[in-house]
């Protein structure tokens, strides 16, 4: 064969066309087009739209084994979880069990001495459910205000309670809202009962000086330590018997001081509360005292000398 008949052209295996820098020219020249009019004229929001849709379900194939994985362990800790709280759940339903077994039994047992005494029934304390509206613009006072007054059935004197205790008072009825004190109120007193020593005693509103409640008028020596749990004591005709009051927080005694200063920390949240419960003072629920009997009449002839 002759030299000049030979082909001497590359095998398709090692053409290269276009050299690679004229495509990257090219395509780089392309990207800027693309972003400019994206940016611009909106053009590739129709292609983008329609690209994302054909994208779509491969896109939620392709996170399928993502979500089985991340599933499977959300699963088997919930079912973890879910048993813990299982067995927690059942292991206080026996404790209340237990718990409603002897209350029960000293329901019936109360029941009993109550008819063997002949003590009447305790009374039934009326409540009125209230929100409250805003606290009093005096700083040197703790008051707030509520929504229900004399038409809705709030009596002066009347009890404020939450789910942790008493509050304060009520010491103003208007017709649509009413004045309470709070028991932190410089001016406010409650009488007391400690349950450890079932020792009375009558707890004040903080004078200013640091405390938010105090005891007062307590002998030095006398048998409060802190810890102790304060609640109403009934006596006053107004408090129902047996409500949170205040926890003791502070005892300091002195030997030249005749009484102790008790600090005390009031048991329900005075701040931030929205919802209030007011009850009516046992002394309206109390049958009225008995009229005195009228003086005999003394015969005035009685009194004659013979």
């Amino acid at each position: 064969m002759q030299l000049g008949t030979l082909d001497r052209t590359p095998p398709p295996f090692f053409r290269q066309g276009v050299s690679a820098l004229t495509k990257l020219l090219f395509f780089s020249a392309l990207a800027v087009f693309l972003m400019v009019a994206d940016n611009r004229f909106q053009l590739v929001v129709a292609a983008r739209a329609v690209l994302a849709t054909a994208l779509a379900p491969v896109e939620r194939a392709l996170l399928v084994p993502r979500e089985m994985i991340h599933g499977g362990r959300d699963y088997l800790e919930g079912l973890g979880q879910a048993r813990a709280a299982e067995d927690a759940a059942r292991q206080q339903l026996l404790r209340q069990a237990e718990r409603v077994a002897q209350v029960d039994l000293l329901a019936r047992e109360n029941d009993r001495l109550r008819a063997l005494l002949e003590l009447r029934p305790p009374l039934q304390v009326r409540s009125i459910a209230a929100e409250v509206l805003y606290e009093a613009a005096d700083p040197f006072s703790r008051k707030l205000f509520i929504d229900r007054g004399e038409r809705h059935g709030v009596m002066l004197a009347s009890p404020v309670i939450n789910e942790a205790g008493v509050m304060g008072q009520v010491t103003r009825v208007y017709p649509l809202t009413a004045e309470v004190t709070l028991l932190t109120d410089k001016d406010a007193a409650i009488p007391v009962l400690n349950t450890r020593t079932q020792q009375r005693s009558a707890a004040f509103g903080g004078a200013g000086q640091g405390t938010a409640m105090e005891l007062r008028f307590m002998a030095a020596n006398s048998d409060v330590r802190a810890g102790d749990v304060l609640t109403t004591s009934g006596v006053d005709g107004i408090y129902p018997s047996g409500l949170p009051v205040a926890t003791v927080m502070q005892v300091e005694r002195q030997a030249d001081a005749g009484f102790a200063r008790i600090a005390l920390k009031p048991s329900a949240p005075l701040d931030g509360v929205r919802h209030v419960l007011v009850l009516e003072p046992l002394n309206a629920q109390l049958p009225p005292p008995p009229a005195p009997e009228p003086a005999a009449a003394v015969d005035p002839r009685s009194k004659r000398k013979p």
